[in-house]
């Protein structure tokens, strides 16, 4: 009320705001209340929400500005904010900055009907004891004013984390998606003995040229049914954030190249700062150093540095 005032007080003046607003809405405050509370200390809530709205405003910014209560909530606590869910939201609501929410629209790959067809190894069980263990991967697509482009993810099930990456102006699977999988493989040692690759029924995915190269690194190739979104479901969920928090939010886009960029400043992002609910609201390399630093704790010490 007092901020309402403030705002329009020198255009109606502040009796004739409280004499118009107090019949309408209730609990509006009088004039004479206005000027006491222009004159009272500020309260220890005041000089909070002060201090707290630009760090809500700068910290929902510095992150896409996509962040809603829950995860704006986890990294206010990060930061060493002693803040409740609820004040985060009201503090949010303050600062005028919300979360997005998620399109509907799902772009599907075109399968090949006539291309051997791997079995489906994951069953729609998107877990994994550790990284490197299943990989999904998917394809999305951007509009450019000079073209589309398109973008290819290989996602790690375990930590969430984006292994691979690549934008290009085609579907071909020995540019496209081929070299997003060549990223990860190099990222992880070159060989992938033991890991499963799940993708759809893309004609990209089942090509010759991307089969061999799953072969040749070691993994086993998986694939969901025909036109099932669901057998796919964790990389189809990383294309709709990607959609909805980058390309929807940072368009129109000009060209493949502008695009690439942009991708790869999200993708960086996504792996070392976004918060994912689905890891308790850690980031994907959070979790797998958390992994490898208990692998490491869980192996006995060498003979000569045991305690005797």
């Amino acid at each position: 009320m007092i901020r309402y005032i403030e705002q329009h007080k020198d255009r109606f003046g502040v009796e004739a705001i409280c004499r118009v607003l107090r019949p309408a809405v209730s609990g509006f405050i009088t004039s004479r209340g206005y000027r006491a509370a222009k004159v009272r200390p500020a309260s220890a809530r005041q000089l909070r929400d002060e201090l707290l709205v630009p760090e809500v405003v700068r910290l929902h910014a510095e992150n896409y500005g996509v962040y809603g209560r829950r995860k704006m909530h986890a990294l206010l606590k990060r930061q060493g904010w002693d803040i409740g869910r609820d004040q985060t939201e009201r503090l949010m609501r303050i600062a005028g900055v919300c979360g997005v929410r998620r399109a509907k629209s799902v772009f599907t790959t075109k399968p090949d009907p006539a291309a051997a067809k791997p079995l489906d190894l994951v069953n729609r069980d998107f877990t994994a004891p550790g990284p490197r263990q299943l990989w999904v991967a998917d394809v999305t697509y951007v509009a450019t004013w000079s073209g589309v482009a398109y973008v290819a993810f290989v996602t790690d099930v375990f930590s969430r984390r984006i292994v691979g990456w690549n934008v290009a102006a085609t579907l071909k699977a020995d540019i496209l998606p081929l070299r997003a999988l060549d990223m990860a493989a190099w990222a992880a040692g070159g060989r992938l003995e033991g890991l499963i690759h799940h993708a759809d029924h893309g004609s990209n995915y089942l090509s010759i040229v991307y089969t061999d190269r799953i072969g040749e690194l070691g993994a086993t190739p998986s694939t969901g049914t025909v036109g099932d979104s669901y057998d796919n479901a964790m990389a189809e969920a990383v294309n709709g954030l990607y959609k909805t928090e980058l390309i929807r939010r940072r368009g129109p886009w000009r060209t493949v190249e502008q695009v690439e960029l942009a991708t790869l400043e999200y993708v960086w992002w996504w792996n070392n700062q976004r918060l994912h609910s689905e890891l308790d609201y850690r980031t994907p390399i959070e979790v797998e150093q958390a992994f490898y630093a208990a692998l490491e704790s869980a192996q006995p010490a060498p003979a000569g540095q045991r305690e005797r």
